[in-house]
């Protein structure tokens, strides 16, 4: 199953939707679809699309999915990357109002640096390709620093109580 998610900001994502729908349609797409389709107005004929998802059932469907396509939402790259799934980051754009500037650009361009996401535009041939790649590709697993953030923080923390 793949897992397509645009987030929640109050922005429509139609020209990724649309995208997938084309790729459904030339067979490049064969999977079952689930898609969070969010403040998006474009209706697809050859998938179904669910506006927004509770957390629990989001996290399940990241769980379940075999590759997830994503607008360049920190949080749910950090999400897939946990469980170790692929991910293809489509960056939303200001110049088509889905976005209020485009940020989303920096973020895929950072985790694709680091080889954690295949970043894609969502025109057919890139979307299409990145789909081809991931397959085979060999992307990074997510190695979290959390532990020494929290080791730093609390030397900080033990070092203004001793004051």
């Amino acid at each position: 199953m793949i897992f397509i998610t645009v987030g929640t900001q109050k922005f429509q994502f139609n020209r990724l939707l649309r995208s997938i729908d084309s790729l459904i349609e030339k067979k490049v797409i064969n999977d079952t679809i689930v898609c969070q389709s969010g403040y998006s107005t474009y209706v697809p004929k050859y998938y179904k699309t669910v506006k927004f998802l509770s957390a629990e059932q989001y996290g399940e469907n990241i769980k379940q999915c075999s590759l997830l396509i994503t607008h360049a939402g920190v949080g749910t790259i950090l999400s897939a990357k946990k469980l170790s799934k692929p991910v293809i980051v489509v960056p939303r754009l200001e110049k088509f109002e889905e976005h209020v500037d485009d940020h989303q650009l920096q973020i895929a361009e950072g985790f694709n640096k680091k080889k954690l996401v295949m970043s894609a535009n969502a025109e057919i041939d890139s979307l299409s390709k990145a789909i081809r790649q991931v397959k085979t590709s060999d992307l990074e697993t997510y190695k979290s620093n959390q532990a020494v953030f929290i080791s730093k923080f609390e030397k900080i923390m033990n070092g203004i109580e001793k004051r």
